[in-house]
């Protein structure tokens, strides 16, 4: 690991203030993602700017009909909220997937949702809830927050402080992860909303994560399981590596989007 330089603000104006005059600069909240990169010397960021001591940012609660959770909300904090349990619990249940005990503490909402993993698990429950990201600049869609690979809309000076997730009729969330990293080879979120079904796939897509527009289309019909019989995935454009083919990859998203309806229809 290279020499840095640590900062800890009190406030996100003030992060974004040093931000913007350095713009060499890396944010930090758990770690779980740069970290490591740092250990190898893969990235040697000046200065390192640490968002988990701010007052607030890892707040939980419902506002009207929608969830906020605070940026800096660890995936242990979401999983265990009774609040999460209570309004989105697939939300809470995707949350208790994430990595191990140690990634779970430690990791957060926003920060996970910055790097944009293509093998992580908020950007389908982002996707397929409709939720809203929101910066200290501005308010950001799905569609308009992920660009790609570890790719975002966000600017060098921008930080994320929360998400506002609508709360859903119904909703689910299903994974198969890889067995040493834990990461979804492929995880599928279905969502039906008031207004709409939403199917959202990560750790398939070659450019992160997606929407399935031919399951959406059969669930709006009906909301059952039964929809999705006879219908697939093309593997163009699906990941294809040592842990699978993309053939692989497009029959577990039939599968998962198959076992998240029955999770999501299940009577309780």
């Amino acid at each position: 690991m290279y020499e840095f330089k640590y900062h800890r603000p009190g406030t996100v104006r003030q992060a974004a203030n040093f931000l913007a005059k350095n713009e060499d600069a890396k944010v930090i909240a758990g770690g779980h993602t740069l970290v490591p990169v740092m250990k190898q010397r893969l990235a040697n960021p000046p200065h390192l700017v640490d968002l988990s001591h701010i007052e607030g940012l890892n707040g939980i609660e419902m506002k009207g009909r929608s969830l906020v959770i605070g940026a800096t909300a660890t995936h242990a904090e979401v999983a265990g909220s009774a609040i999460v349990g209570e309004a989105i619990p697939a939300l809470a249940h995707l949350a208790g997937l994430i990595g191990d005990p140690a990634v779970r503490h430690k990791g957060t909402i926003g920060g996970s949702l910055a790097n944009n993993d293509p093998t992580a698990d908020y950007p389908a429950a982002v996707t397929a809830l409709g939720a809203t990201i929101v910066t200290n600049k501005r308010k950001l869609k799905p569609e308009e927050f992920f660009q790609g690979l570890f790719a975002t809309a966000l600017e060098a000076d921008e930080i994320i402080t929360k998400v506002m997730f609508p709360v859903p009729k119904k909703a689910a969330y299903q994974k198969f992860r890889n067995q040493a990293s834990r990461y979804a080879l492929v995880g599928v979120f279905v969502a039906k909303r008031p207004s709409d079904v939403r199917v959202a796939v990560t750790g398939a897509g070659s450019n992160g994560v997606f929407r399935v527009t031919s399951f959406e289309d059969a669930l709006k019909k009906r909301f059952s399981p039964k929809a999705l019989d006879g219908l697939s995935v093309s593997a163009d454009g699906l990941n294809s590596d040592l842990h699978g083919s993309a053939d692989y990859r497009a029959h577990l998203i039939q599968v998962l989007a198959r076992r998240a309806m029955e999770a999501a229809t299940a009577k309780t």
